[in-house]
């Protein structure tokens, strides 16, 4: 079968690397997003796929709009089977959807978190299940109907990178079934009266204070290590713990000095917090932290 892929960034590499790894399945043409700059020398910088593609002497195709009239037409000069869509970051215009069947990977249990950050809301939202979901593309976000859904659990402990890899490996699973079963599923209308959105993830959100600290925690989580989590006077909390939800203190005070870490109140729970990263420093283990800054018990960490 001939497939154009469509995908950005990690994520869609694995699933493309997938594709190709399989003798029944050839990848005619790749659509990803333009190089962009990276870093504080903005050195410019290509997609992860386009890089996978071009190693395979696969066409890569990079336009900043899809919906423009020239890249369409040169779309649907592509004989394909199928079109596979991961995370690739545009909507597909009703002339795309209708050239071949359009299959989008998801990162969530659909209807629940359409968006650009479903992994990330998962976390936020301390879920205790998530998974990847196949469907057919239409116009509108995510709002397609469901091929099929493979759910995992998650952990308390996992962060996001932890959940990304994982639910990777699904959706590289999920897509060989999908593409060689494809005429033996029925997809299956979602139900619109349980959707739910998440926004593009921005570096504001990843400002934290000492407010719940099973909220911060779970910002951790969701947030390590891009944007990261940071107090207002931007020191950041590099590598944290929950030890407890529930008592009332004083927020941010420092109940206990340990070797390895201290713990730090909350005005509704209480966190372990074993290494963080003052502005402009290097990362460094707590004590150093507080010893530099002349903290101890019953002071304040902001």
């Amino acid at each position: 079968m001939n497939i154009v892929f469509m995908g950005t960034p990690d994520y869609a590499e694995a699933i493309l690397q997938r594709i190709l790894q399989q003798t029944d399945m050839n990848v005619v043409g790749v659509y990803t997003q333009p190089d962009k700059p990276v870093g504080r020398k903005k050195v410019m910088t290509a997609p992860s796929v386009k890089t996978l593609a071009l190693a395979y002497k696969i066409d890569v195709y990079q336009p900043s709009r899809l919906r423009d009239k020239e890249t369409i037409t040169e779309l649907l000069k592509i004989k394909c089977d199928y079109i596979v869509v991961a995370a690739y970051g545009q909507i597909l215009p009703k002339e795309v959807l209708q050239h071949a069947p359009c299959i989008n990977l998801h990162a969530s249990i659909l209807p629940a978190y359409r968006g650009a950050s479903p992994i990330q809301q998962t976390l936020l939202n301390d879920d205790k299940k998530t998974g990847v979901t196949a469907m057919m593309m239409e116009e509108g976000l995510d709002t397609g109907d469901i091929i099929k859904v493979q759910e995992i659990d998650v952990s308390k402990t996992m962060i996001v990178g932890e959940l990304f890899d994982a639910l990777t490996r699904v959706a590289c699973d999920l897509t060989i079934d999908i593409l060689k079963n494809f005429k033996t599923f029925t997809p299956q209308k979602q139900d619109e009266s349980q959707a739910s959105y998440c926004k593009k993830v921005s570096k504001e959100d990843g400002l934290v204070s000492f407010d719940d600290a099973q909220e911060l925690y779970a910002k951790y989580r969701a947030y390590t290590p891009w944007p990261g989590v940071y107090l207002a006077s931007g020191l950041k909390l590099k590598s944290i713990e929950l030890l407890e939800k529930c008592t009332q203190n004083s927020a941010g005070e420092i109940l206990d000095i340990e070797k390895e870490y201290i713990a730090v109140g909350c005005s509704k729970g209480t966190l372990k917090i074993n290494r963080v990263q003052p502005q402009s420093k290097k990362e460094m283990d707590m004590n150093s932290y507080i010893n530099g800054k002349r903290l101890v018990l019953a002071d304040r960490l902001s």
